[in-house]
């Protein structure tokens, strides 16, 4: 669709929320084709980053709520169904296989804001700002926000956020954690290239599993922490030529060439 755009640089693959007239709102319509894509992506061994960013010099600013963006933009449904539906984006980005970066310029609020969480890491920015701005339109918290802001920055300034819908500079939210990397506006993309070349040269699988790993580290008793990493560990070892090549890269002292398999 015209409201999202897959381009493909390599081993790096980018979606561009394409309605920058409405600050990339989402509609319902977006919301599903973003999972489309997401599924797509997870299911392309030869894509080993993700970039998702937005067009015009804004993120995206949450629902389209003036136009269809809760849900109700296709075929009459339940609002229950419709949410259900939207928030299989949310997950699917979580459980992406492979390292993802949100770049963001502008706003980044309400499900925009939760959908650049939801990305592995942050670059954003000077510009950039974030809200989780629900509650000034009366609405609650969505698109996996619940799960991931107690969990980047604690439980009470979470509340705190989501109670009073403050607008966060990118320097305030790099300061709790929520940004990794805030630039010049410039900056941005030579910034975000080199971060996704970098995750995209990484060992793919090695890199996937640890995700996986550090996704389930605040449901995991230490117990269960090591013995999923002695599993995944094992894994790496005796089942990729990225750790042979790991190996003989370091005892030939130089940098190791993986393939991503």
């Amino acid at each position: 669709m015209d409201e999202l755009r897959l381009d493909r640089d390599g081993a790096i693959a980018t979606v561009t929320l394409n309605r920058p007239e409405r600050k990339n709102a989402m509609t319902g319509a977006m919301f599903r084709g973003f999972a489309e894509l997401l599924r797509d992506i997870g299911a392309d061994s030869s894509i080993r980053a993700l970039v998702v960013t937005g067009a015009g010099g804004e993120f995206c600013a949450g629902a389209d709520v003036g136009g269809g963006g809760a849900a109700n933009d296709g075929p009459s449904k339940h609002q229950l169904q419709a949410m259900h539906e939207i928030n299989q984006g949310a997950l699917l980005l979580h459980e992406l296989p492979i390292p993802t970066i949100a770049r963001v310029d502008g706003v980044a609020v309400g499900a925009g804001m939760n959908m650049a969480l939801g990305c592995d890491l942050i670059v954003a920015s000077d510009r950039a700002r974030f809200s989780e701005i629900f509650a000034n339109i009366g609405l609650s918290i969505d698109y996996g926000g619940s799960w991931l802001l107690p969990r980047l920055i604690g439980l009470h300034k979470a509340k705190e956020l989501v109670f009073t819908a403050e607008i966060l500079s990118a320097t305030d939210a790099a300061k709790l954690g929520l940004v990794n990397h805030v630039v010049p506006v410039d900056e941005l993309d030579s910034k975000v290239d080199e971060l996704a070349q970098r995750l995209a040269a990484a060992p793919t699988l090695a890199v996937s599993m640890s995700k996986k790993l550090l996704n389930a580290s605040m449901s995991s008793s230490m117990s269960e922490a090591l013995n999923a990493e002695a599993m995944a560990q094992t894994v790496t070892i005796a089942g990729t030529t990225d750790a042979v090549e790991g190996f003989t890269a370091f005892a030939e002292k130089r940098k190791p060439d993986f393939q991503g398999r």
